[in-house]
């Protein structure tokens, strides 16, 4: 059954008119449950249940409809253009990404907050971005804004027409090539372009599930004619938004919102492994993107480290008992010091035990450090934990 407090609805979208993706009607034909989230009505589950979707996916192929996300060009004269505007936007290395590869970038803000995370793929005669949905127009509006008085040659198109299928699991590959010859030799974290019963697509070997997979790009008056052609394959099924929240929670991987938001930082979030040595202190085009100054002084921006660190960290937990510990609950010592909170939180139906991210203060993220979520007036104890929780399976070749 659907579990409500597996989900929840962004509370924003509770009063307001609802968008529809491409795809709404075949959706309500597969008898999905459709939910308000980043402004849309979208599917957060089928028939078949949320823990029956996981699995699938888990072993098979899942198809997700992930139209709300954003999808934008960016557009300069070269690509050297091209990329330094997107590092005056963001602190990943944009100029050396070769053509057809694909990087994971923070979007950050003056004071080093995350204001998004995004894909970023270098497509040669342009960037293709997507962007979270619900951050979407506001991420817009501030890198238009940045780059309108640094890069004026620089320009950023929403391709509000497009939408943007991921089909998942450890099958998806035999699937999708079976109807699209050669997606196959991709490898994890580059795309290409292709044609699929004369329609353009573009696609990548990623996606937010820890398997391999591949997210697909397809005009939206064509997404409906491609969504029915891959559910008909027989390793595919619909799955839903709960099921991806479960699959990328397992996998380690953050939710924009929940686990990264404005008040915390790229190495807060750990996410450290994304800033490449080029855009960090000593590194050839260091600093130059929003928080800069703020970033570079950690200690693990520079070579050799320095001792300045954060306050607190995201951490893995895994509760040492069978009680789900939701999103928002508090964290405590053993002692009962309050030392942080948790971010998400459920029962990870791949390894059958509740599982968490969350942040705590500095000194308790040593891993087998125990921990107390208070859940309803109880401490449940939780042991601090590497991630992902389940193995990830991209294929690199």
């Amino acid at each position: 059954m659907f579990d409500p407090l597996i989900w929840k609805p962004c509370m924003s979208d509770a009063h307001q008119d609802l968008l529809q993706v491409p795809l709404n009607a075949l959706h309500i034909e597969l008898g999905a449950r459709m939910v308000p989230f980043a402004g849309y009505s979208m599917p957060v589950q089928y028939p078949a249940g949320l823990m029956a979707e996981h699995a699938h996916t888990r072993t098979a192929a899942g198809l997700f409809d992930v139209s709300h996300m954003g999808q934008v060009r960016l557009d300069a004269p070269t690509h050297e253009a091209r990329a330094l505007a997107l590092e005056s936007l963001i602190p990943m290395d944009v100029l050396g990404l070769g053509e057809g590869k694909q990087r994971y970038g923070l979007l950050t803000n003056d004071a080093g907050g995350i204001i998004d995370d995004l894909m970023f793929t270098n497509r040669g005669d342009h960037i293709f971005i997507i962007v979270n949905g619900a951050c979407k127009h506001g991420d817009l509006a501030w890198m238009r804004k940045k780059l309108g008085s640094s890069h004026p040659a620089a320009k950023l198109t929403y391709l509000e027409n497009d939408a943007l299928l991921a089909l998942q699991g450890p099958q998806a590959v035999t699937a999708l090539s079976r109807m699209i010859p050669g997606v196959e030799k991709l490898v994890f974290m580059t795309g290409g372009d292709f044609v699929w019963q004369g329609v353009s697509l573009f696609i990548t070997r990623s996606g937010y599930t820890g398997e391999d997979g591949f997210e697909i790009s397809v005009p939206g008056n064509q997404a409906e004619k491609l969504a029915r052609a891959m559910l008909a394959e027989p390793e595919v099924k619909p799955i839903g938004l709960g099921a991806r929240n479960s699959l990328r929670l397992e996998a380690g991987l953050c939710l924009y919102g929940n686990d990264i938001d404005t008040t915390t930082d790229p190495i807060e979030a750990t996410l450290l492994w994304s800033i490449q040595k080029a855009r960090r202190a000593g590194g050839e085009r260091a600093g130059g993107f929003p928080g800069a100054t703020k970033l570079i002084a950690y200690g693990a921006m520079n070579t050799p480290a320095t001792e300045l660190k954060p306050s607190k960290k995201r951490i893995g937990l895994i509760a040492q008992e069978r009680i789900p510990v939701r999103d928002g609950t508090d964290l405590f010592s053993v002692d009962g010091q309050p030392i942080g909170k948790v971010t998400s939180g459920l029962l990870g139906p791949t390894i059958n035990q509740p599982i968490a991210m969350g942040y705590v203060n500095l000194e308790f993220t040593a891993p087998d450090t125990v921990v107390h979520a208070m859940v309803r007036g109880k401490p449940v104890p939780m042991k601090v934990s590497a991630m992902p929780f389940v193995p990830q399976r991209y294929y690199r070749g």
